[in-house]
C-alpha cells in the first residue's frame, strides 16, 4: 500500500488499498492499523482532521480484518453484530442514546478477544459523552493521530484531488499552491475546488496565473 494515495473525500474518490501516499504525516496512523495485534486491548483510536484519510484507512483496515464497519451517529439501542471485528466512525456524533449499546460491544469484543477501531476528529477526552463507564473506557484507548500534511503529502493530495475531477495539472502549479496555501487538508480542498469553478465560469485554463488570482483576493 505504502507510497499510494489515500483521503476521505467526497464521491468519485479511489478508496482502495492501492490509494494510499504514506508520508510523515501518517506513517504512524498507517503502522497501526496494519499491526491490530499489538494495539493495547486490542482497541484504537484513529484521530485526525477532516479529510486527512481516516475513512480511507478504516475501510482498507476493514476489507483486510473483514471487520464490520458502521457510522456512530446510525448506531440505535437495538444494534448487534457477531463480528470480530468492528469499526465505528465519528465517535464525537455518537447519539446518547446509543452510549450503552458501544459500552456492550466494547465488553463483549475484549472478553472475546475481539478488535475494536474507531475514527474522530477529536479525542476521546473531548467525546461529549454522558455515560461515565463509557467514557472511562474511551479514554483508556490508544489514540493514533494523522498530522496536518507536510510538503510531500500536501502535493500529494492535489494532484489527487484534481485528478478525483478529471484535470491534470502541471507540476508547477502544484508546487506553487503547496508554498502558497495553508497547510491543511481543507484548504487544498478548497483551492482545488475553487480553481475547478473559476476555470469553468471564466472560460479559462487552471493555471498559476488563475491561482494567483484566487490567492490574492481578500478572505
Amino acid at each position: 500500500m505504502a507510497g499510494q494515495l489515500a483521503f476521505d473525500w467526497p464521491t468519485g474518490v479511489a478508496l482502495g488499498p492501492d490509494d494510499f501516499f504514506v508520508s510523515q504525516a501518517n506513517a504512524q496512523a498507517f503502522t497501526m492499523l496494519s499491526t491490530p495485534e499489538t494495539w493495547p486491548e486490542r482497541k484504537l483510536v484513529l484521530t485526525g482532521p477532516k479529510g486527512s484519510g481516516k475513512s480511507h484507512l478504516a475501510r482498507v483496515f476493514q476489507a483486510q480484518s473483514d471487520a464490520a464497519l458502521i457510522k456512530a451517529n446510525a448506531l440505535s439501542a437495538d444494534f448487534q453484530t457477531d463480528a470480530v471485528t468492528v469499526v465505528i466512525e465519528d465517535m464525537e456524533e455518537l447519539a446518547q442514546s446509543a452510549e450503552e449499546v458501544v459500552f456492550h460491544l466494547h465488553n463483549n469484543l475484549r472478553n472475546a478477544g475481539g478488535t475494536l477501531l474507531m475514527t474522530s476528529a477529536l479525542p476521546p477526552s473531548r467525546w461529549p459523552i454522558a455515560l461515565p463507564d463509557l467514557a472511562s473506557r474511551m479514554q483508556a484507548t490508544t489514540v493514533v493521530q494523522i498530522d496536518n500534511p507536510d510538503d510531500a503529502l500536501l502535493s500529494a493530495l492535489i494532484m489527487k484531488l484534481f485528478a478525483d475531477r478529471q484535470i491534470n495539472p502541471q507540476p508547477a502549479l502544484v508546487q506553487y499552491l503547496t508554498t502558497r496555501i495553508e497547510r491543511s487538508f481543507a484548504a487544498a480542498a478548497a483551492i482545488v475546488a475553487q480553481l475547478d469553478t473559476a476555470a469553468l465560469a471564466q472560460g479559462r485554463k487552471i493555471n498559476k496565473a488563475l491561482a494567483a488570482e484566487l490567492l490574492d483576493k481578500p478572505g
